[in-house]
């Protein structure tokens, strides 16, 4: 069964990216999203983070940090930071995959899709809430599934391969309207990891 699947984080640049990456790689129909209001990267501190807003091309990031505070005599220090602290790389990553991040909140026109991953329990009550608030005209079922990761790179290197076997897992399946309970309990069982899922509507 060929569906359309959308991984969803705050700023669809690590978590919601990495799965978008390996899922297209197998040859899903795969979209991905943010549903902050800009898209933060880490910044020099905490309470200085990097924002942009979405739609920022990948590439304009990319550039942008690589020549950020040129004043700075320690400029080569921010630069080397951004590669250790795995940015750089992650939006190299991510220029191939797509142009650039898009909000959930603005995708009407992408059309409709079966299943929505999130990866952040805040996430998914904000596309539910999302969804809620459409005109649901079409009546079609959509399944959303929270697998909850933290957004660092090596929990979104784990969660985009679990994302990808459950994926399968519900890809496989005839209808997964009948089948998503067993398919929870089971991923539940062999990861390990607690799901959330509801159902809502286009």
């Amino acid at each position: 069964m060929k569906l359309r699947y959308a991984m969803v984080c705050s700023s669809n640049q690590n978590r919601s990216m990495e799965s978008h990456f390996i899922l297209k790689r197998e040859g899903f129909d795969v979209s991905s999203y943010g549903t902050g209001t800009h898209v933060k990267l880490p910044g020099p501190s905490i309470r200085a983070p990097n924002v942009y807003d979405f739609g920022t091309p990948y590439k304009q990031m990319f550039d942008d940090l690589r020549r950020k505070d040129p004043e700075l005599t320690s400029l080569n220090k921010i630069t080397d930071s951004y590669k250790r602290n795995g940015i750089l790389p992650m939006l190299k990553r991510n220029m191939g995959v797509k142009l650039a991040p898009q909000r959930w909140q603005d995708n009407a026109g992408d059309g409709v899709f079966d299943v929505v991953l999130t990866f952040e329990e805040k996430v998914f009550d904000m596309v539910l809430e999302d969804l809620h608030n459409r005109d649901q005209v079409l009546l079609k079922t959509v399944l959303i599934i929270n697998l909850e990761v933290k957004d660092n790179h090596e929990e979104a290197a784990i969660g985009g391969r679990q994302a990808l076997e459950l994926c399968q897992e519900i890809d496989a399946t005839e209808s997964w309207e009948e089948s998503i309970d067993d398919i929870i309990c089971r991923f539940e069982k062999q990861q390990r990891r607690k799901l959330l899922y509801s159902i809502s509507f286009y």
